[in-house]
């Protein structure tokens, strides 16, 4: 980028931080982090170095959520069909998640802000270093209550579902559960976090325009974003423009 273009970029991109400041932001964020291969590609780097790349940007996000005070921000990071990929990549993306447990665990900026770190997923499909990675920075981020955030890991919004089915099933069986008596509180229950609010913004990167299991039940009355560009190349002003979108738009909820 020549130096006049980087000047009005960084002028607008200050001036869109502003606007988006001086509304109000989602509560609850939830991004499909989508485009790390394609982009890999691209840039003729390996899938590995996308996914990689990837994570960094995941870093950034967090701390733009942080800025705009938005208080929980969910990731797809990997889905149940993701183990179909090749066997390569898959383990690739495994020892990802554990080196981002690891350097998350150790992050300053983690404690300093605290930020609680919880997954949601069929996490007994992850191989045993992937789940010790989990559970440890899940303990050490245990008390942390000012930011919230979840990766979707060995996740789908079908499974998810019909986990929470057999979860009602079973109190069904055992009496304490009427049929008729059940609700959508009853549901939220049973879902991988009952207090996890529903997202008030899904965006997804790559161009992409669908939800690809992610949030089945929770995305009802989410506000959708698609974004064209791939998740590496996703920069903070891409991330303004989406926000401010969600801002100027009328939420009704069916009303």
């Amino acid at each position: 980028m020549n130096p006049v273009k980087l000047v009005l970029y960084k002028l607008y991109e200050r001036r869109l931080d502003w606007l988006v400041k001086t509304g109000s932001p989602p509560r609850h964020l939830a991004v499909i982090l989508d485009g790390n291969r394609r982009w890999a590609r691209e840039m003729q780097l390996s899938v590995d170095a996308g996914h990689r790349l990837g994570f960094e940007n995941v870093v950034k996000m967090v701390h733009w959520c942080l800025d705009l005070k938005i208080k929980e921000l969910t990731l797809f990071a990997f889905s149940t069909e993701n183990f179909n990929r090749g066997e390569e990549e898959v383990e690739g993306l495994m020892d990802l998640l554990v080196d981002a447990c690891k350097r998350f665990e150790t992050d300053p900026d983690i404690h300093g802000n605290k930020v609680r770190v919880r997954t949601i997923g069929r996490v007994d499909l992850l191989p045993e270093r992937v789940r010790k990675a989990i559970e440890s920075l899940e303990r050490v981020t245990a008390a942390y209550d000012n930011f919230h955030l979840n990766i979707a890991v060995a996740y789908g919004g079908r499974a998810e579902i019909i986990d929470a089915i057999k979860g009602l099933f079973r109190q069904v069986q055992e009496g304490s559960l009427s049929i008729e008596d059940i609700t959508e509180d009853h549901i939220r229950k049973h879902l991988y976090k009952e207090d996890m609010p529903d997202p008030d913004m899904i965006i997804r990167t790559s161009g992409e325009q669908r939800l690809s299991g992610f949030l089945l039940w929770q995305s009802a009355y989410s506000e959708l974003y698609f974004e064209e560009a791939n998740f590496p190349a996703f920069r903070k002003i891409d991330f303004l423009r989406a926000i401010r979108t969600y801002q100027n738009r009328s939420r009704r909820f069916g009303r």
